[in-house]
Order: structure tokens, then C-alpha cells, then sequence
């Protein structure tokens, strides 16, 4: 019986394991593929990537942590999502794509029919890339776009791009979860963020973890959550220079606002569980401030009660990351 899923962690790969992988993604039943961290040579990357583009069921794709490391590789990557009609998770976290890499995959991104979450955290993009980005959440009414999108720890974007996103954010009807993590936004673009919160009718799972916020922006989404409808359910203010009772403050309202929601779900709904329902998926990364250390990073570490990390709550259509 072939397996569901194959995860192996910061290893040397050999030619004989990725024939094995290989073999695996060309038969029904491979579900989630993660070589997070792995060592390949380039012509075993490109016969990954050409298993990957005939895949007809793999849904998650794990190559967080330098796997795809150079322009060639990412090609090849471009190339089999052109081709895969099966993925709805794309995992890159800490890879040197920088712009030209973005520009490379955008086509196969934004086309793709299937894929809806995509992490890109720590990838050294730009505003280039992050205009690509924004068409990937397109306005209400036209195609469908990512359900789940992570930014986190990209410090060469400019307020001004950031900007741009906040209006695509307001405009999606499709995005809930943003992570936006350890990049330096500070309140103004903080303050543009809560207008898009309270625009959308879809986010709602929004990570400001580490990116440089005072009380004054805790204060506007304090004020936002508290007199305004909005769909979200978690705001993560963690390691900013904002109190902990404004924090404390806006997570108990979120909570009050999310048993509401529960207890209507219970009162109408008589069946499974409720799609609102986040269950966990992505790894939360030790940002890299100075340059790119792919076999550095370790798990960020979430202790405060309200830091919980959610995913989209497409149920069976995105499988959990295990691994740690």
C-alpha cells in the first residue's frame, strides 16, 4: 500500500530515495510531500519537480528551507505547477526567491486551479513580488484566489507596497488567513491593515507578530473589534511595544465574538462540525534578520495564551504539517 504522505526533515537525500519519492507521486494515494530542509542535487530537483507536475492527487507541498535555492530550481517548480492540477498548499518559507523568482512562478501561481495556500515568509522579496502577490487575491466577483497567504519576515518591502496590499486584503472574498509577521509595517500600515479587516468579509486570521506596532495601533483594532462587525477571530500583537492589557483587551473581545458565532452555529446546525473551524497547519519560524541561514531556523516559540496558529479550515482539502 503506497503511503499518504512522505516527510523527511534536513537530510542528504540519495538518488535511490528520490526514485522512491518519485515513484510515489506518479501513483494515486500521495498526499502531502514535505522535504523540508532536505539536500538534492539539481537533477534530482527537477525530477522531484517533474513528479510533482504528474502527480494527479498530491495536495501538499513542503520545500520550506532552502530547498529551492537558485533560479534553475525554481523553473523547474514553475514547470510542474503548470502541469499539476492536484495542489492546494504550497510551502517556501526560506527561500532566497527574491523578485526574479516570484516572477518566474507568478503565471503558474495565479493560474493554478486548485492551489489556495501558499507561504512565501522569508523568501527576500520585494515590492516587485508583492505586486504578483496581489493579484493573486483578486476582488470579490472575479476569480477565485489564495484562501491563506504568509508574508512573514520580508523586510525589503516598502510601506508603499505594503499599502497596495492592504487595499487587495479589503477587496479579497476569498482570503482568511494573512501572516504578516516580522516585517517592519509600524502603526501606519497597521492603522490601514484594520481598515482592511473591517472591509473584508472573509479574513479571519490575521499574525502582526514582531512588526514594530505600539499601543496607538492596538488602540485602533481595540476600537475596530469592539464597535464594528468584522469576520475575524484571532489578532496576534505578540513582541510589539503594546501593553498586555490592550492585548488582553482585544483577545477577550475576539473570544466573545467567537462564542456568539459558535453558539448561532449551534442553534442552526445539526450535522459536522462547522467549517469555521481552524486547525493547525504551518510551522511559526525564528525569523533570520541578517542574511539567509536556511539550517538555522527553529520554531518559534508561542507562549501567550491568544498566540494560536490557525489555517484556512478547508478540512480534508489541506492536510496538517506534522513535522517539526
Amino acid at each position: 500500500m503506497l503511503p499518504a504522505s512522505i516527510q523527511i526533515t534536513g537530510e542528504l537525500l540519495s538518488a535511490a530515495e528520490v526514485r522512491d519519492i518519485c515513484e510515489s507521486l506518479k501513483e494515486d494515494g500521495l498526499r502531502l510531500l514535505s522535504v523540508r530542509g532536505c539536500q538534492l542535487s539539481d537533477r534530482d530537483f527537477g525530477r522531484v519537480c517533474r513528479g510533482v507536475a504528474e502527480s494527479p492527487c498530491l495536495a501538499q507541498l513542503n520545500l520550506n528551507l532552502g530547498v529551492v535555492s537558485g533560479l534553475s530550481r525554481t523553473r523547474h517548480l514553475a514547470d510542474a505547477l503548470r502541469t499539476n492540477r492536484s495542489l492546494q498548499t504550497l510551502f517556501l518559507h526560506g527561500s532566497p526567491l527574491m523578485d526574479a523568482g516570484l516572477v518566474t512562478l507568478n503565471v503558474a501561481l495565479s493560474s493554478h486551479p486548485t492551489l489556495v495556500c501558499l507561504d512565501l515568509g522569508d523568501c527576500m522579496l520585494g515590492d516587485e513580488a508583492l505586486g504578483l502577490i496581489c493579484g493573486m487575491l483578486p476582488p470579490d466577483g472575479a476569480k477565485s484566489g489564495l484562501r491563506e497567504l504568509t508574508l512573514s519576515a520580508n523586510p525589503g518591502i516598502s510601506s508603499k507596497a505594503w499599502a497596495r496590499l492592504a487595499i487587495a486584503v479589503a477587496h479579497s472574498s476569498q482570503l482568511r488567513v494573512l501572516n504578516l509577521d516580522y516585517n517592519s509595517l509600524g502603526d501606519r500600515i497597521a492603522g490601514m491593515l484594520a481598515v482592511a479587516v473591517a472591509s473584508s468579509r472573509s479574513l479571519e486570521v490575521l499574525d502582526l507578530e514582531g512588526t514594530g506596532l505600539t499601543n496607538q495601533s492596538a488602540q485602533v483594532f481595540l476600537d475596530m473589534v469592539e464597535n464594528y462587525p468584522t469576520c475575524l477571530k484571532v489578532l496576534l500583537l505578540g513582541e510589539n511595544d503594546i501593553s498586555p492589557e490592550l492585548q488582553q483587551q482585544i483577545c477577550d473581545l475576539l473570544s466573545e465574538g467567537e462564542d456568539d458565532d459558535n453558539r448561532e452555529s449551534t442553534a442552526t446546525e445539526r450535522g459536522p462540525a462547522s467549517s469555521c473551524a481552524l486547525p493547525p497547519i504551518r510551522d511559526k519560524y525564528q525569523p533570520i534578520r541578517d542574511k539567509y541561514q536556511p539550517l538555522s531556523w527553529l520554531p518559534h516559540s508561542n507562549s501567550a495564551p491568544q498566540m494560536v496558529l490557525l489555517t484556512s479550515g478547508l478540512g480534508e482539502s489541506l492536510l496538517a504539517e506534522t513535522e517539526m
